[in-house]
């Protein structure tokens, strides 16, 4: 999985609230369990029109927002049922960078599991966020994960909360498997203990 040190780039902004995952991944799309092939999926509702060309009024076609790898979102976004593919889609599209009021649990941790970054902002420090997106063509925010801060074009510094054991994992590029994976070794030390301290529990059979 792919660290997540330090990120500038491009936002785009979606002002609405309860964005949920149906609405992120629409239902025809979950019948692969690839990782892969999703960035058509993401908002598909929202982007296409009923014939399949691009909606010209859904902000990520218009040309201002293409490339953008920052989204700015209302609160409670990825609420809805879980569904993985949901920031399958958001990470394959190019975003590396989530910035809400408040985002749904199991999406919330879904996010840290496929290399995308979560940021909570008050609601107030959002909306203001969304009137500067929308004012300056190519608006770009420095979103620091080691000091925990995101940075506006003006050089106003934002600061976040994030649990530590999920942003250590992040920077190192870490899902809950590759984490485990690290600690193989205390994992091995800890079990051959087990087996001389309590050889019972490990007999198989008679």
């Amino acid at each position: 999985m792919e660290p997540f040190t330090m990120h500038t780039g491009l936002v785009a902004p979606l002002d609405r609230t309860n964005v949920n995952t149906d609405e992120i991944t629409p239902a025809r799309f979950l019948k692969s369990i690839k990782r892969t092939g999703f960035a058509d999926a993401l908002f598909a509702n929202w982007r296409f029109l009923n014939d399949g060309t691009p909606n010209p009024d859904f902000m990520l076609n218009q040309p201002r927002y293409r490339g953008a790898s920052i989204l700015v979102a209302g609160d409670n976004f990825g609420c809805g049922s879980s569904r993985e593919h949901a920031p399958w889609a958001i990470r394959e599209y190019g975003f590396r960078c989530l910035i809400a009021p408040s985002f749904a649990d199991i999406f919330y941790n879904n996010c840290f599991n496929n290399s995308i970054l979560p940021v909570t902002l008050d609601e107030a420090t959002v909306k203001e966020l969304f009137k500067e997106i929308e004012a300056t063509e190519g608006y770009m925010l420095n979103v620091d994960l080691a000091a925990q801060t995101v940075t506006t074009p003006a050089g106003r510094v934002l600061r976040f909360e994030i649990d530590q054991f999920r942003k250590e994992a992040l920077l190192k590029g870490l899902d809950n498997i590759g984490w485990t994976l690290s600690h193989s070794n205390e994992i091995a030390a800890y079990e051959k203990r087990r087996q001389e301290e309590a050889p019972w529990l490990f007999k198989v059979g008679a």
